[in-house]
């Protein structure tokens, strides 16, 4: 059993990454697609990116330690230092200019399992670099140095946590059918506008981090300030 203070938290972090737009609206589009048996390809597409970021979440774990060794004092170099801030830069010009008209929501060209299977690895790969929450509770159990007994089976609670809004959208979709439609019609509409703006948002805060500590690492502003001070 971990401690309550590394329970509490991840808990917490699990609950948070239930919030994914990206796998709730994927979800939803499949539920009010019309298909005859739904259950196989949303379970199909919701198994392979629990398992994707289980399989990331174990090799975090076991090479947490040794990447943060292998890579300290990596980002204080200078060269790295101006790379974070066109980096950072770029990233929120991006967020603050990007255009306003939406691209086309990710969505399933095929409800077959192996196309389901395939859409779910995109959705880790493209969702997996903004999965701050996760990247929290992962560190939260490495600093905590829980054995593999402890984390392992956390670590699985997790991502059953991480999908439980989509099955609890399957089965209430079970339970009441086309009663459900036009309220799940309307959720599908909120989720595919209201994603583009979380990720600007996203975007926009991890590019001023960036931005920020390229700007400390390079020391722009003191040799701004400097300058001032010698005229």
């Amino acid at each position: 059993m971990p401690p309550l203070d590394v329970l509490l938290p991840v808990a917490g972090l699990a609950l948070l990454d239930t919030l994914s737009p990206a796998t709730i609206g994927v979800s939803l589009y499949v539920l009010l697609s019309g298909a005859r048996s739904v259950a196989r390809p949303l379970l199909a597409y919701l198994g392979t990116v629990a398992l994707f970021y289980f399989a990331l979440g174990c090799a975090l774990m076991l090479g947490f330690g040794f990447l943060f060794e292998a890579l300290g004092g990596l980002a204080d170099h200078p060269a790295v230092g101006w790379a974070m801030v066109v980096l950072g830069g770029g990233m929120l010009a991006y967020a603050l200019f990007m255009p306003d008209k939406p691209r086309g929501q990710r969505r399933p060209a095929s409800l077959r399992t192996g196309a389901m299977v395939g859409l779910g690895l995109a959705t880790g790969l493209l969702e997996g670099g903004t999965a701050f929450p996760y990247f929290g509770a992962v560190g939260i159990m490495t600093t905590a140095e829980l054995s593999p007994v402890v984390w392992v089976p956390m670590l699985a609670a997790y991502n059953v946590v991480m999908v439980l809004p989509p099955i609890l959208l399957y089965l209430a979709h079970r339970a009441l059918g086309e009663r459900l439609r036009p309220r799940m019609e309307r959720w599908r509409t909120k989720v595919e506008s209201g994603s583009r703006e979380a990720m600007g948002w996203i975007i926009g805060i991890v590019g001023f981090l960036v931005l920020r500590h390229g700007v400390v690492v390079t020391g722009i502003l003191e040799g701004t300030a400097v300058s001032l001070g010698g005229l």
